[in-house]
C-alpha cells in the first residue's frame, strides 16, 4: 500500500452518522405520529350521546338560587296573603322597582301600553283584566321569577323580598284603577270633596 493513498476513516464514519440521523427522524416521528392519534382517540362525549346528559347528584341547586328565602318564597305559593305587612314603605320600593323593570312594558298604569310596546313590541295583558284582577298575589311572583310567555325571569334582576314588593304594588295599582269614592274612607273622603269643592269648574279660571 503506497505511504501517499488518504485514509479511509473519514469515508468510513459518513455512513454511521447518516443511519444515526436516519434513526432519530425515525423515533421522532413515531413519537409524535403517537402523540397525534392519541389526540384523535383521547375519550370524550358528545350531545345526544349515552351519558352526555349527567343527571345531578340528589340536592343540587341551580346557580343564583341559594340566595331565595324559602320561608318569604313559600308563604305565598297558594295564598292571596303577602308574606310581610304592607307598609308605606313597602310599596313606595315596589314602585320604585315597577318603575325600573316593568313599567317599559306594562307602563306606569298597569295597562300594558309601555314605551317598548309603542316602538312595536308585543303588548302584554293589562293587569285591569278581570282574569289578572281575580289572580291571587303569588301568580304576579311566579311569573317574575320563572317568566311567561314573551316575558323572560326577572329573579336575577328582582330579589324575593322585592318581586313580592312589586306584586303588592301591582295590587295597588289595580285597587286605584277600578275604586270608587264609595271605598275611601270617610275621612279621606271629605278631603277629596273638598278640594274637589274648591276646584275651578269647567274653563273657568281664578
Amino acid at each position: 500500500m503506497s505511504k501517499n493513498k488518504p485514509p479511509m476513516t473519514g469515508f468510513r464514519r459518513a455512513p454511521l452518522k447518516k443511519t444515526i440521523g436516519a434513526l432519530l427522524l425515525a423515533s421522532l416521528s413515531l413519537t409524535a405520529g403517537a402523540c397525534r392519534q392519541d389526540m384523535h382517540d383521547q375519550p370524550k362525549l358528545k350531545t345526544y350521546r349515552e351519558g352526555a346528559d349527567r343527571v345531578p347528584p340528589e340536592g343540587a341547586v341551580a346557580r343564583g338560587t341559594l340566595a331565595v328565602s324559602a320561608p318569604v318564597a313559600e308563604a305565598g305559593a297558594a295564598k292571596s296573603e303577602f308574606p310581610f305587612a304592607i307598609t308605606a314603605e313597602v310599596l313606595a320600593r315596589g314602585e320604585n322597582r315597577f318603575n325600573i323593570n316593568c313599567a317599559p312594558c306594562h307602563s306606569k298604569l298597569g295597562d300594558g301600553n309601555g314605551m317598548i310596546v309603542q316602538r312595536g313590541f308585543k303588548r302584554p295583558p293589562s293587569y285591569h283584566e278581570e282574569r289578572l284582577r281575580n289572580s291571587p298575589a303569588s301568580y304576579f311572583y311566579d311569573v317574575m321569577t320563572n317568566g311567561f310567555g314573551a316575558m323572560a325571569s326577572y329573579s336575577d334582576k328582582l330579589s324575593v323580598e322585592d318581586r313580592w314588593k312589586v306584586a303588592a304594588y301591582i295590587r295597588v295599582l289595580q285597587v286605584s284603577h277600578n275604586a270608587k269614592i264609595e271605598d275611601v274612607p270617610a275621612a279621606e273622603r271629605a278631603k277629596l270633596e273638598a278640594a274637589d269643592a274648591a276646584a275651578p269648574q269647567g274653563g273657568q279660571t281664578q
